[in-house]
């Protein structure tokens, strides 16, 4: 699993990437009500906005940390927003992208590189 600065997750199985947001962003959104998510064959691209979380708090973007065509949005967010909460780094998984560039997934940060900058937040 790899991580981006803006708290989101990456986790690959061939030339396909999982994306959600970490178990710190879920923490800090609060309770998540609603997910928007991009559609099946979207092209995204690194850094772009990918997707909207709203949470009792705020509404915030969710950042494409790779390129690539979206090829799966886990629709069972919508019916059950709350899973981002209880499982971010699991069930809560947004969309699975087709990289374009495999070799950026190198570029993020790994667990422990992600946990030092989260103790300079």
């Amino acid at each position: 699993m790899r991580f981006t600065q803006e708290h989101e997750w990456v986790e690959v199985e061939g030339d396909i990437a999982t994306v959600g947001i970490t178990a710190y962003a879920a923490d800090q959104l609060g309770d998540v009500v609603f997910v928007e998510l991009p559609a099946e064959g979207k092209e995204v691209k690194a850094g772009e906005a990918l997707a909207v979380v709203e949470s009792v708090k705020a509404a915030s973007d969710v950042f494409a940390p790779v390129t690539g065509e979206v090829v799966d949005a886990n629709a069972a967010l919508s019916g059950a927003p709350e899973t981002v909460n209880e499982a971010p780094e699991a069930a809560g998984w947004f969309v699975k992208i087709k990289l374009a560039d495999p070799g950026q997934v190198e570029a993020l940060m790994d667990r422990k590189a992600y946990e030092a900058f989260l103790a300079t937040l």
